[in-house]
């Protein structure tokens, strides 16, 4: 008998389904097709929800020796140095006092004016403190993980400050925990207000310059800035409450092949070791006084989906 007229095709004992390259293009378009849907409907965000509620025990289990650790090196602080903090404390109590002494004749004075100029009242700013755990597991973002979540009354958006100025802003919130997206991540924008001028503009997250930092973009290379101007949110963007100290200008770049200037900046919060934080109430949440109008909340997360 001829060789080709043989079968060669394998017995249907041995017959498996479907190829190799058949499962490959279908298994790469189901995963193709599941990202999609998770960026445009967040199918699997209560996936998301559970998962992290389920694994908090783990990781509070998880951080006890490093808190142990943190507060056993805390605890054998010296004693001059204790004492020297005692004495800072006591002079700035005593600056404050002289302050404190003077506000509120100037709050009354403040609220005559605004009266008179028919000027609506400041939102009084509320919010939690909060604790940060740990840094989020993605190394392509600047991200933190507090200990408050929905149950906590936590609101995506809400922006979080330190002690030294805006630290970022609520981008994730789950049950018991939330994520933060720090300002020097580059997804995050801020409307600011130069302090010294008055200029509005808005600072990207730049976290490839000095360890992170923040940029300020489509600036003219003729603009009024300086190096060591102060940075503060400028509050027109409905969110983050004005008057927040965001950055200082550290350097500017003005190039002639360029109409804009490169200016970066040193952002005022501990992006790098912050631990105890404040989440703020977003001011489209405040209540407003009757007859003022709503803000237009503000859309300053770029990629808020991802």
């Amino acid at each position: 008998m001829p060789l080709g007229t043989l079968d060669r095709s394998p017995p249907p004992f041995f017959k498996q389904g479907p190829s190799a390259l058949s499962k490959l293009m279908f298994f790469s378009a189901l995963a193709l097709f599941l990202m999609v849907a998770d960026l445009r409907f967040k199918i699997t965000q209560p996936i998301r929800a559970v998962v992290a509620t389920a694994l908090y025990p783990v990781q509070w289990l998880a951080l006890q020796p490093v808190r142990a650790a943190r507060y056993g090196g805390g605890y054998f602080t010296a004693l001059s140095q204790a004492r020297a903090g005692e004495e800072a404390a006591h002079q700035k109590l005593a600056t404050l006092s002289l302050r404190a002494s003077q506000v509120e004749q100037l709050a009354l004075e403040n609220s005559r004016l605004r009266k008179l100029l028919d000027l609506r009242e400041q939102a009084a700013l509320t919010g939690q403190a909060a604790q940060v755990l740990y840094d989020a597991p993605d190394p392509y973002t600047r991200k933190v993980i507090i200990d408050k979540g929905l149950l906590q009354g936590v609101a995506l958006g809400s922006p979080v400050v330190d002690e030294s100025g805006v630290l970022g802003q609520v981008t994730r919130v789950h049950p018991l925990i939330s994520e933060v997206t720090l300002v020097i991540d580059r997804d995050l924008a801020i409307p600011v207000l130069n302090t010294r001028t008055g200029a509005r503009s808005v600072a990207f997250g730049e976290p490839t310059t000095h360890g992170g930092g923040l940029e300020l973009r489509f600036m003219g290379s003729n603009s009024d800035v300086q190096q060591g101007d102060l940075l503060t949110t400028s509050g027109v963007d409905g969110v983050y409450p004005p008057g927040l100290p965001v950055a200082k200008i550290d350097r500017i770049e003005r190039r002639a092949e360029s109409a804009f200037a490169r200016i970066y900046c040193t952002p005022q919060a501990q992006v790098n070791a912050a631990f105890h934080v404040m989440v703020v109430k977003p001011l489209s949440g405040e209540k407003l006084p009757s007859g003022a109008a709503e803000p237009a909340p503000v859309a300053v997360k770029k990629g808020a989906g991802k």
